[in-house]
C-alpha cells in the first residue's frame, strides 16, 4: 500500500497467490513508486508511474527466469492518480477503484479475471461471480507477460468524492452494499481501518489492503 497525497498518488499491490514470491512482486511496485520524484506532477508523473510499473514488470520477469522456465513473480496493481480535477486509475489484475459520490458507490475499474470475462460474455449473472470456481483466476498481472499492458480510466472528480482503492481480500469478504455502507457512515481518516476490520471479520480469503481518499477541490 503507497500514499503519497503531497504529489496525489496512491497505490495498492497484491502478490499473485500460488506464484512464487508474490510478496516480493507486491514490494517491488511499492517501492517503485515509492521513489517517484516528488516534483513530479500532471502528464509527466502519469507517464513516470507507467514507466516505472513497466521497469518493475521486466524486473519481475528477469527474476522468474532465474528461477526456472515456468516460475512466475506477478502481483495485480491499482494505482490512483489526481490529475488537477480529474481522477486517474491505472491497473492491472483484480485489485478494484471505487468511488461513492453523493451516497453511491460504483466500481469504476474493471477486474481483469476469467470470471469477470464470463460476466461481460454473459455466460453467468454478476452475482455468481463472487461464488464461481474459477474465481481465483487473473488474466492480467505486473510479471506474467513480458509487455505489461495497463487499464486506464479517467473521470472528472467533484468535491466530496471519496475514492477507495482496495485488493481483492477486500472486495471478495464484503458486498458493495457493505463497503458503501462502511464509507457512508465512517469518517475519511478511519474508512480504510474499518473496511479492513469487517473484512477479516468476514473471513476474507486473501491478502486486504485499502486506501481512502477524498477529494477536495
Amino acid at each position: 500500500m503507497l500514499e503519497r497525497a503531497e504529489i496525489g498518488l496512491w497505490a495498492v499491490a497484491d502478490g499473485a497467490g500460488g506464484h512464487e514470491r508474490g510478496d516480493y512482486a507486491s514490494a517491488r511496485i511499492i517501492a517503485a513508486l515509492r521513489q517517484i520524484d516528488p516534483t513530479l506532477c500532471g502528464a509527466v508523473l502519469l507517464e513516470e508511474v507507467k514507466t516505472r510499473l513497466r521497469e518493475v514488470n521486466l524486473q519481475l520477469r528477469a527474476k522468474a527466469a532465474e528461477i526456472g522456465p515456468q516460475a512466475l513473480i506477478c502481483s495485480t496493481v491499482a494505482v490512483l492518480l489526481m490529475l488537477g480535477e480529474e481522477s486517474c486509475c491505472l491497473w492491472a489484475g483484480d485489485s478494484r477503484f471505487y468511488r461513492l459520490r453523493a451516497s453511491a458507490l460504483q466500481q469504476l475499474s474493471r477486474d481483469q479475471s476469467h470470471v469477470q470475462n464470463l460476466v461481460d460474455r454473459g455466460e453467468i449473472a454478476p452475482e455468481e461471480a463472487a461464488e464461481h470456481p474459477l474465481g481465483n483466476i487473473v488474466t492480467n498481472l505486473v510479471g506474467a507477460h513480458d509487455e505489461l499492458v495497463l487499464e486506464e480510466r479517467r473521470d472528472r472528480a467533484e468535491p466530496g468524492d471519496i475514492m477507495l482503492l482496495c485488493t481483492d481480500g477486500l472486495s471478495g469478504a464484503l458486498t458493495d452494499a457493505e463497503i458503501a455502507e462502511i464509507m457512508r457512515e465512517t469518517p475519511v481518516t478511519a474508512a480504510a481501518d474499518r473496511l479492513i476490520e469487517n473484512s477479516l471479520m468476514q473471513g476474507a480469503r486473501d491478502n486486504v489492503s485499502a486506501v481512502v481518499i477524498e477529494y477536495a477541490a
